[in-house]
């Protein structure tokens, strides 16, 4: 099957900044703790190819940094999102109709009525800003995202012979979900993973810029942008650097999670044309 274009420019995107953020782990062009005041707001060149910021840092050192924070925030605020609200979407499917499915989905509705954002500024609150929280912002509103999407899954295979088959052989709610429901759901939610992955990646952006994510002198996307705006019409570079950073980012998980839907769903794919 040929894999279909948005897959592979979403790929490619996303190839870059997993691997700009894996070899900042060992190497960046210049050590951002160094500061070179002498040398801010210079514009890009051959010494530094996207300029550097009004404290002397090389951009591009700072962006590759900040993917390592941007990419750890979202994927375990994914990771909350999935290990919490699939088990409680198989649970209500598996009690559908029942108390617990019902408690389930109003406490979904609940969440869903606070933006995650309002969310974090609740948990900062209490707790202070910080990467944790934002993880932990991001997390709870991805629970009832995963929830939905698994229970609305999971009743439609519960109704299936093979599930009936399995119930007439004993098999219990646990083991059928377990055994029979979860992998046949397992594509549905690694779409959905990489769609919330790149809305992960916006939030942690959106949180750090008005100071309620990672904290300095943790290098992130959003900080970078807050830090830029005073700065737009002097030396604009420092606000596009991050800012062009961000879109394509979360262009290049959006493309490559439209890309997953239409080779693990072939009559979308057909339905597209």
């Amino acid at each position: 099957m040929k894999a279909p274009t948005s897959l592979i420019v979403g790929g490619v995107i996303s190839g870059v900044v997993l691997t700009a953020a894996a070899c900042s782990l060992v190497w960046t062009p210049y050590d951002v703790k160094l500061l070179d005041v002498a040398q801010k707001l210079r514009p890009p060149s051959l010494a530094h190819w996207l300029g550097v910021d009004h404290f002397g840092r090389d951009i591009l050192s700072m962006l590759m940094l900040g993917a390592q924070t941007s990419i750890a925030v979202a994927l375990l605020a994914v990771g909350v999102g999935v290990a919490a609200g699939a088990p409680l979407g198989l649970w209500a499917a598996a009690r559908r109709g029942g108390v617990a499915d019902e408690l389930i989905m109003r406490g979904n509705d609940l969440v869903f009525a606070f933006p995650s954002l309002v969310i974090a500024i609740l948990i900062t609150a209490v707790f202070g800003p910080g990467a944790i929280n934002a993880i932990i912002a991001i997390g709870i509103f991805n629970i009832p995202v995963f929830a939905r999407l698994s229970r609305g899954a999971a009743l439609t295979l519960w109704r299936r012979d093979f599930i009936l088959a399995a119930r007439v052989a004993g098999k219990s709610s646990f083991r059928i979900s377990w055994e029979h429901i979860l992998p046949n759901i397992l594509n549905l939610l690694i779409v959905q993973g990489t769609i919330q992955f790149s809305l992960g990646v916006l939030a942690e952006a959106a949180l750090s810029y008005i100071g309620l994510g990672a904290q300095p002198p943790t290098a992130s996307w959003g900080r970078m942008l807050a830090d830029a705006q005073t700065l737009v019409s002097l030396a604009p570079h420092v606000a596009l650097a991050p800012g062009l950073t961000i879109v394509l980012t979360v262009l290049g998980l959006n493309l490559l999670g439209d890309g997953l839907r239409d080779l693990l769903d072939p009559r979308l794919k057909a339905a597209r044309g």
